[in-house]
C-alpha cells in the first residue's frame, strides 16, 4: 500500500481530474463510480426500484444516466446528503434550464416563472403571489368542500354497489375536482385540462406528444390569466391575474408558475392507489386503520415513506463550484440528482426500512421533498389525501380487492407510479356500525 504523505504533512491532498463525458475532480484514494443507464422500468405493484436498490448498494454516491438529455450525472441517494444537496445554494436549478442534462422526461422545455427552476431569492417571489392559496388557513376553509365533492363520488359508487373501479370511480375524478377548484378551472375544461396533464407526465408518446401537451395547456392558462385580470376571486388563477396586474409578476412568469400546480393533482390519484393497494394487500394494516381511526396519521406517513411514488428521479441540479459529497468532489458545473424514494429507505435514519412499520418512533420522511422546493401544494395533498382515506375506509366497510393482486394493472410509460385500476368489493347495505 502506497502511503498518502499528505496526512503527515498535514497538507490537504490535491484533487485528481479525471476526463471523461463531463470532467470532474475526484479525491485521490476515491475512483470515479462507474455510469449506469437507468432506464424507467415498468415495474408492477408497489416493487422498489431494483436499479436503483442496486445504486444505494455501490455507494452514497453514484452517477447515472437517464434516456434523454446529454451527458450523465451524479446521484445522491443517502437521506443527510438529499437533505444537504436540496437545501444548498450551490446546487442550483436555474443553471439546468441553460443546457440538456441527461433526464426522464422525453420533452424539455422549462419556463420562466416555474417555480421548479427558480433560486433564491427569485423563488420566494414568484412563489408570494399563490403562497395564500396554499396555506393551512386554506386549506382548513377548503376541507368542506373538498369532502362535499367526495361524499358525493362515494354516495355514487355505494348506490351502484360492487364492484366498483376506485381509480375510475374515485381516485381520478376527486383530485382534478379539487385541484380544478382551488385553480379555478371552469367545469367544462377540467376534462380537456386533465388530458394536457396526464400526457406530461406520460413518457409515451415521446417528445411530440409532451410538447403538445405542453403547448396546449400553457396557452389555456394565459387565457386564464388575462380573463382573471380583475378579479377579485381567491382561485389560483384570479390571484396571478392579478399579480399580473400590479406589476408583481409578468404573464409569461403567471403561466410558468400555474403549470406545475395544475399538474399536482395527478400524483394524488396515483400515489393514494399505491397506498390504498397496499392496505388492501396487507390484512393486518387495514384492521389496524379501520380499529384505530385516531391513529391513521402516522400510518399515512409511514405509507408516505414506503411507495415508491416515481420512476426514476425528478428534476436536477447544477454544482455552483467545487463541492465535496460522500467522498468524491463534485466539479462546478456537474449536474446531480437526489432521490427522495432512497433517501426514505436509508437504514441510518429509517431502521428496517423495507418494512411497513406504522410504530415508527418518527418518521421524517421527504415524500414531499426538501429545502425550498419544497411542495408547495403539500397541504393540499395530505388534505386529500386523509379525506380519500377516511372516507372509503369508513363507508365501505369490508372493503377489499375484488380480483387476486397479481391482476391489478399498473400505469406503465409514466413518471409517476401507480395502479392504472383498483377493482375492490365490500359488504354492500352495511353501515360501518355493523361491520363484523
Amino acid at each position: 500500500m502506497t502511503e498518502d504523505t499528505s496526512t503527515l504533512t498535514g497538507q490537504a491532498p490535491s484533487p485528481v481530474r479525471v476526463a471523461g463525458p463531463t470532467e470532474e475532480i475526484v479525491l485521490p484514494g476515491h475512483t470515479p463510480p462507474p455510469v449506469r443507464d437507468w432506464p424507467p422500468p415498468d415495474l408492477d405493484g408497489t416493487e422498489f426500484d431494483p436499479v436503483l436498490a442496486g445504486l444505494m448498494r455501490e455507494g452514497p454516491l453514484t452517477r447515472i444516466r437517464l434516456p434523454f438529455g446529454e451527458g450523465w450525472a451524479w446521484l445522491a441517494t443517502r437521506y443527510e446528503d438529499v437533505r444537504l444537496v436540496t437545501n444548498d445554494p450551490r446546487f442550483s436549478r436555474t443553471e439546468v434550464t441553460r443546457r440538456q442534462v441527461t433526464r426522464l422526461a422525453p420533452n424539455f422545455a422549462p419556463r420562466p416563472g416555474s417555480l421548479a427552476w427558480a433560486d433564491q431569492p427569485e423563488h420566494n417571489r414568484l412563489r408570494k403571489p399563490v403562497a395564500g392559496a396554499f396555506t393551512v388557513s386554506a386549506m382548513k376553509r377548503l376541507r368542506p368542500r373538498a369532502q362535499e365533492i367526495l361524499d358525493g363520488l362515494v354516495d355514487e359508487v355505494v348506490a351502484d354497489g360492487p364492484p366498483a373501479d376506485l381509480v375510475e370511480r374515485v381516485l381520478e375524478p376527486f383530485p382534478l375536482t379539487v385541484v380544478s377548484e382551488v385553480m379555478g378551472v371552469p367545469p367544462a375544461d377540467r376534462e380537456r385540462v386533465h388530458g394536457w396533464t396526464r400526457q406530461i407526465i406520460s413518457t409515451s408518446g415521446g417528445a411530440e406528444a409532451a410538447g403538445r401537451a405542453k403547448t396546449g395547456l400553457y396557452d389555456w392558462i394565459g387565457t386564464m390569466v388575462r380573463d382573471r385580470a380583475h378579479s377579485t376571486d381567491e382561485d389560483v388563477y384570479s390571484l396571478l391575474g392579478a399579480a399580473v396586474t400590479r406589476g408583481e409578476i409578468s404573464e409569461e412568469e403567471a403561466v410558468g408558475l400555474a403549470g406545475p400546480l395544475q399538474i399536482g393533482g395527478e400524483a394524488v390519484t396515483h400515489n393514494c392507489g399505491q397506498m390504498l393497494f397496499l392496505l388492501l394487500t396487507n390484512p393486518d394494516l387495514m384492521e389496524r386503520m379501520r380499529d384505530r381511526p385516531r391513529e391513521r396519521g402516522p400510518v399515512l406517513d409511514e405509507l408516505l415513506r414506503h411507495i415508491p411514488h416515481r420512476s426514476t428521479v425528478g428534476l436536477a441540479r447544477i454544482a455552483l463550484e467545487d463541492v465535496e459529497l460522500a467522498g468524491h468532489r463534485i466539479a462546478a458545473g456537474e449536474p446531480v440528482y437526489v432521490s427522495y424514494l432512497a433517501a426514505n429507505r436509508d437504514p441510518d435514519v429509517f431502521p428496517d426500512p423495507d418494512r411497513i412499520d406504522p410504530d415508527r418512533a418518527v418518521c421524517p420522511h421527504l415524500a414531499f421533498g426538501h429545502g425550498p422546493h419544497y411542495c408547495t401544494g403539500a397541504v393540499l395533498a395530505r388534505l386529500q389525501t386523509e379525506l380519500l382515506m377516511d372516507t372509503l375506509l369508513d363507508r365501505l366497510p369490508g372493503l377489499r380487492l375484488a380480483v387476486p393482486a397479481e391482476d391489478v394493472r399498473w400505469r406503465h410509460k409514466t413518471m409517476i407510479r401507480g395502479p392504472r385500476t383498483l377493482p375492490v368489493t365490500w359488504w354492500p347495505g352495511l353501515t360501518p356500525a355493523a361491520t363484523p
